[in-house]
């Protein structure tokens, strides 16, 4: 459990420091946030070109790289229900974090869903046992392989969907996606390259997580970003949690299942109670 909170601090932060990097760059350059007109993608090119050059964006992708290998671990480990409610708690980080560093104020409601988010966690990490002991078919790995594919073609529909429901679409694909990365990692049993290569999961891993962040870039860009966040933390904790429990064998401690089940419950809730912090926003006047 360590591993997955370590994940979840690392990716809340993560989000803080590039947001700190892009208005940094924003304002070295001139831009005012609020630009319009045909040269907007242009803007947003040169902007990440000036971001990337920033020690804290620099530091962010750092910390997304460590997050994702203690992601890792903690699906070797853990039962998916657990890490993917912990990985949802990223929101809660990026709450806090934000509160300190770009002095966005957060409302009482908002405290509370971050105290919701760590007694959920608290309730899992009491109620947890260690992962499940199958292994995965065959056809589950083609099955998450399908699953990705699905998300790409997802994306490609929802970019064409009205606007009012595009980002809630998007931001569900994402969190599909993410998802299937959650499952490709505990179904990936042998990492000899020849293993690596002959086993689905490997390619669903790839596919469904490079579909994932191209989902959400386009859902946190062309719509709300609490409707899209909502939807990815829905779609990456629920979906797994089921695959691991039906067909991986992810159980609980003896005779806690009912606190799991409310632990894992309350930690979504509160996350979607944060869901505006998907993209950290600008600081509070």
């Amino acid at each position: 459990m360590i591993c997955a909170l370590g994940a979840a601090v690392c990716f809340g932060t993560a989000t803080v420091l590039q947001a700190m990097a892009a208005r940094e760059a924003a304002s070295a350059g001139g831009e005012t946030g609020g630009g319009t007109g045909g040269g907007g993608a242009g803007a947003d090119a040169a902007l990440l070109l000036r971001a990337v050059r920033q020690w804290r964006y620099l530091v962010g992708l750092a910390l997304d790289g460590v997050g994702f290998l203690l992601q890792i671990v903690a699906l070797r480990s853990l039962p998916i229900y657990a890490v993917g409610a912990a990985l949802a708690a990223s929101l809660a980080v990026t709450a806090v974090v934000a509160a300190r560093l770009l002095h966005v104020r957060l409302s009482r409601v908002e405290w509370g869903a971050v105290g919701v988010v760590c007694a959920g966690l608290a309730m899992l990490g009491l109620a947890s046992g260690a992962e499940g002991d199958r292994a995965g078919s065959i056809a589950l790995k083609y099955a998450m392989l399908g699953t990705a594919v699905g998300v790409l073609l997802l994306g490609a529909a929802g970019g064409r969907m009205p606007e009012r429901g595009r980002a809630l679409v998007l931001g569900l694909g994402a969190g599909f996606g993410f998802g299937v990365v959650e499952v490709a990692v505990r179904l990936v049993d042998d990492l000899a390259v020849g293993s690596l290569l002959r086993n689905p999961a490997t390619y669903a891993l790839l596919v469904g997580g490079g579909a994932a962040f191209l989902l959400l870039t386009s859902a946190l860009q062309r719509g709300s970003v609490t409707v899209a966040t909502a939807g990815m933390v829905v779609g990456e904790t629920v979906g797994p949690a089921v695959v691991g429990v039906v067909w991986l064998g992810d159980r609980t401690r003896e005779g806690l299942e009912w606190l799991a089940v409310l632990g894992f419950v309350v930690a979504v809730v509160g996350a979607l109670a944060l869901a505006r912090f998907g993209e950290a926003p600008e600081g509070g006047a």
